[in-house]
């Protein structure tokens, strides 16, 4: 396993990894994705398996069920130990965003899983997110 600088939440029966430097949204977009019926896999690290067939996430043991709410601090909330994951976002400012980009996947081992890069702070962002998990 590989812990990586990501949330991780469990969305509509799919897992979403959500990556990006610190202070770029991760854990606001969990949030927002909590309210909207997610549950919370892992805040801030994220353990990453390989089983040869299926890229899983997993809670980093020492903050299980915590997420971090800027300016209120970690707060405890309902999670799962782990999910497949089968949307990867990219965090990245609106500006650099491609209006069509190409095909892009999140490569980890032998597993690849699509990758978007996304504006967490849209309005749209969880309409947006309900369509790429259908697609």
């Amino acid at each position: 396993m590989a812990f990586v600088h990501a949330s991780c939440v469990r969305f509509e029966e799919k897992g979403i990894l959500i990556l990006g430097p610190s202070g770029s949204g991760k854990s606001d977009l969990a949030l927002r994705l909590i309210d909207a019926g997610a549950i919370l896999i892992s805040d801030d690290y994220v353990d990453l398996k390989w089983d040869g067939k299926i890229l899983f996430g997993f809670a980093a043991p020492n903050i299980e069920g915590l997420i971090e709410i800027r300016g209120i601090g970690p707060v405890k909330t309902n999670y799962q130990n782990s999910s497949p994951i089968d949307l990867v976002l990219e965090l990245t400012p609106r500006e650099r965003i491609e209006r069509l980009p190409e095909e892009e996947f999140f490569n980890y081992e032998d597993g690849r899983v699509p990758l978007y890069k996304f504006d967490c702070f849209s309005v749209s962002a969880i309409a947006k997110i309900k369509i790429l998990l259908n697609r």
